[in-house]
């Protein structure tokens, strides 16, 4: 393992999470019948009691599964609410961090020049000196960490979106209501026209190239991925994965883009993406990467890939710690207020529960 990387247990780790997911369907669910209610395992090099986190979590209803990894061990996991844990599951916008990683591998192999490269070249038709030519200032940095000025195509603007007969056009017509580089716009469009550039790029679908490059170095395959009415992979929204590959995803972050020997993503792709490019207007504390939510969590800034409904991984490298939560993101009464409890579950029962260890 490369110096400077986390403990010995992390290949341990994988290599129980890719044969844990290729077992069959009944001896999976031997596997996560038979983990323990709520105590580290027992390599673990000191014992944190999640008997608290595991009450939180049964007061939720609308939650699927909570998993905790620290130093490279799975010390946690539990199913809610009769979540089959062999189901992939729509992270939502959490598959924005994916996408992140994916520019990130296509700039390391060439496929990219770098993020300051304008979007323009790769969308002549539809920005030139005779049309959208105030937009051809746009980068790639912009999309990734949501600076472009284009208007959103999220929240009022979102149903119009995926009703247009053409998401790229869409995205890239909508006004420029800030000069790019500026001002944190959130935007599904963006991270969308992210994964038009990959297909355009490497001359592969992004579903293709993350399977290539990504998912099948970790030891997993991609689940299905909605596409747009040109073909092109979802960039932002509608990525499956079970509740242990987004910690394997997670655990690859954690430890700077690297697994199994392999340097999958450059450790400097991860410092940038955590890196706060731009600050939220959704609340103090709250910052964004480059594909990748900043926010502060027990006195810390923990990076989190945030999924819409409580699809969150929580990448905390100051405690050699990843969680996982899935949940119901689907509309319903008891939704309100889900995702702050969540939050507070994780940063109290679990981030603080950790920092508290550390220091006895």
């Amino acid at each position: 393992m490369q110096p400077g990387l986390p403990l010995s247990g992390l290949s341990s780790f994988f290599l129980s999470l890719t044969i844990a997911l290729s077992m069959s369907s009944a001896q999976a669910a031997d596997d996560v019948a038979s983990i323990d209610t709520g105590s580290a395992s027992s390599s673990a090099p000191f014992h944190i009691d999640y008997s608290a986190a595991h009450t939180a979590a049964q007061q939720l209803p609308r939650l699927h599964s909570l998993l905790i990894s620290h130093r490279g061990e799975l010390v946690f996991e539990r199913y809610y609410n009769d979540t089959d844990p062999r189901r992939p599951q729509n992270m939502k916008s959490a598959s924005k961090s994916v996408i992140s990683a994916l520019i990130g591998i296509a700039i390391a192999e060439g496929f990219i020049e770098s993020v300051e490269v304008k979007i323009a070249d790769y969308f002549p038709e539809y920005i030139s000196d005779q049309h959208n030519s105030d937009k051809q200032l746009i980068t790639i940095g912009n999309l990734l960490s949501m600076q472009s000025g284009l208007e959103t195509t999220s929240n009022r603007n979102y149903g119009k979106w995926v009703l247009s007969d053409n998401w790229v056009e869409f995205a890239i017509d909508q006004p420029l209501v800030a000069v790019p580089g500026t001002r944190m716009l959130y935007s599904t469009g963006s991270s969308h026209l992210l994964s038009a550039i990959i297909t355009r790029a490497t001359g592969m679908d992004s579903k293709h190239f993350a399977q290539e490059k990504l998912t099948s170095r970790l030891g997993y395959s991609m689940s299905y991925w909605s596409q747009d009415p040109q073909g092109v992979y979802f960039g932002g929204n509608d990525m499956e994965m079970t509740s242990r590959q987004m910690l394997a995803f997670g655990s690859l972050y954690l430890n700077q883009g690297y697994y199994d020997g392999q340097q999958i993503i450059p450790a400097s792709w991860v410092q940038a993406s955590y890196r706060p490019h731009a600050r939220s207007p959704r609340g103090q504390g709250r910052f964004y990467g480059y594909g990748w939510w900043l926010r502060d969590l027990a006195g810390m800034q923990v990076p989190v890939a945030w999924g819409y409904g409580g699809q969150l991984i929580f990448v905390v490298k100051e405690l050699d710690l990843v969680v996982v939560a899935t949940s119901d993101s689907r509309p319903g009464p008891q939704r309100r207020g889900h995702l702050g409890r969540l939050y507070e579950l994780v940063e109290q029962q679990v981030l603080l529960a950790h920092l508290d260890a550390n220091l006895d």
